[in-house]
């Protein structure tokens, strides 16, 4: 997915859904400078790089890991034939489609996170609050699906990466819409998340998302385990409760919600209450 033009700052809401996809369709995805710059030191050496290693580094940058898979996504969608599945669900697999030449000749040099957000540093901050959240979400959604033995461990762990990929985007393009999320939520922690968006978006981020994903052509399991409205799934119950409890310990494991949390994933793990956060430390 090569980037367009970066955009000015959107500092209004758009009216709709469609909007706001026509925005994010039409703007960079820039990347963390660890990123960029690791990809630069591996582009110099493309003949020691391959599709592992290439895709552990980019493994922990949603952003990066976003733009790679729809990348793949859309040239799989656009061949001529109907047959072909665009079945690349993790960034490593992507890379094995993509073939290591290819890649480096369809990715250059990366606009860069900490460059674009330079003069606003809480919106830097705002991100990486999100970042972290996602990077502990994956851990965890990773761990409940190998104690499941779930075979699609590696595509949860991807899933629960790319959850909130929505708000990482906010933050990068619309941060003062971001900020005013994050202020009134403060201002009153009983506020629905999808509330406090629609008051001021328009629109809920989950639906965002699922309209993303669609745009874009990921895969369909991906797509599956990514969307909360599949509740029963216990895929999506994976990193569903990942990214639940990874919000409410973001300060700490004395969130009042965090007893709940451990009785759902309990019953997802089929284990007792004591049990579960034993081993939620562990994997945190």
């Amino acid at each position: 997915m090569s980037d367009p033009l970066p955009l000015p700052p959107l500092r209004q809401a758009l009216p709709d859904l469609a909007s706001w996809v026509a925005f994010f369709s039409a703007t960079e995805i820039p990347v963390l400078a660890e990123t960029a710059d690791h990809l630069e030191l591996m582009r110099a050496n493309e003949d020691a790089a391959d599709a592992n290693n290439l895709g552990e580094m980019m493994g922990s940058d949603p952003l990066m890991s976003l733009k790679v898979l729809a990348h793949v996504a859309q040239q799989r969608a656009g061949q001529a034939s109907s047959h072909v599945q665009t079945d690349a669900e993790t960034v490593i697999a992507a890379l094995v489609l993509m073939g290591i030449t290819p890649f480096f000749r369809a990715f250059g040099p990366q606009a860069v996170v900490e460059e674009r957000l330079a003069l606003q540093p809480w919106a830097l901050e705002g991100l990486q609050r999100v970042l972290r959240r996602a990077d502990r979400a994956a851990h965890m959604a990773l761990s409940f699906a190998v104690h499941r033995l779930d075979p699609d461990a590696p595509v949860i762990h991807s899933a629960a990466l790319l959850h909130d990929f929505a708000e990482m985007l906010l933050w990068v393009h619309a941060p003062e819409l971001a900020q005013e999320m994050r202020r009134r939520q403060l201002a009153n922690p009983q506020l629905r998340s999808a509330e406090v968006q629609r008051q001021v978006l328009n629109i809920e981020l989950a639906d965002l998302e699922r309209a993303l994903l669609r745009e874009w052509h990921l895969p369909e399991l991906l797509q599956n385990i990514i969307d909360d409205t599949r509740e029963h799934d216990p895929q999506v119950q994976c990193v569903k409760l990942a990214i639940r409890v990874a919000r409410h310990t973001a300060d700490g494991w004395d969130n009042e919600a965090v007893p709940d949390d451990v009785c759902e994933i309990a019953d997802l793990l089929k284990l007792g209450n004591q049990a579960t956060l034993n081993l939620l430390h562990e994997f945190d």
